[in-house]
């Protein structure tokens, strides 16, 4: 007697997979390679319904239900602040590589991560420099 294969559906398999902030991170990374906004918010759509919800984003984040809906449709024009706060809120944020000769994003290790960042410091730090300097 053959064994019985079982499957899941892809969505359930997805939400599973996407409660983990890695995993979750690594998904949006692969959609927003292909430089199509409409995927990108469809992907963070999946992320947002694997972590609770757009309810249980709209209370972490303090935006309303409406604009986070908005936000997340397939015609939503995402501000960048709204955009951060959602993604702070699965412990992520927005970030910039380098792309190399291939048109592949070159990806950073942590120690070169840390190196820039003592180099640049960060925007807020920059910020005050800045302000201090004007002065």
């Amino acid at each position: 007697m053959k064994p019985i294969i079982t499957t899941r559906p892809h969505e359930e398999f997805l939400k599973k997979y996407l409660a983990d902030p890695i995993e979750a991170a690594a998904y949006l990374n692969a959609i927003a390679e292909d430089n199509e906004l409409d995927f990108l918010l469809e992907a963070l759509r999946d992320v947002v319904e694997a972590q609770g919800g757009v309810g249980a984003l709209a209370k972490k984040t303090r935006l309303s239900r409406t604009t986070l809906y908005k936000t997340l449709s397939s015609r939503g024009n995402p501000e960048f602040n709204t955009l951060d706060a959602i993604l702070n809120v699965y412990g992520l944020r927005i970030g910039f590589f380098p792309i190399n000769g291939k048109g592949h994003a070159y990806h950073w290790t942590e120690s070169a991560v840390a190196d820039r960042r003592r180099r640049y410091g960060t925007l807020s730090s920059r910020g005050n420099r800045r302000s201090k300097a004007r002065r």
